[in-house]
């Protein structure tokens, strides 16, 4: 299964390598589509493929670091 999301990161987490304890912590291949990075904000849209639970791991991982995660919108493609 494949799910992309928006994430907002928060100027504390932007230097935060966040994205690789994702990749090592979690059954999930991520792919960045798209980013945009300034010394106040972090944007980023983000594509995970894996298990349903293992996304649903990271995406809780991500949450609980304080990046605001939200799906886009006719995402899943299997």
């Amino acid at each position: 299964m494949k799910k992309r999301f928006y994430l907002t990161y928060p100027p504390e987490l932007i230097k935060e390598p966040l994205i690789y304890q994702v990749i090592k912590s979690y059954e999930v291949v991520v792919s960045i589509r798209q980013a945009n990075v300034s010394d106040k904000l972090g944007l980023m849209a983000l594509e995970l493929e894996g298990e349903a639970a293992e996304i649903d791991k990271a995406i809780r991982f991500l949450s609980g670091k304080g990046v605001t995660v939200e799906p886009i919108e006719l995402d899943v493609i299997e």
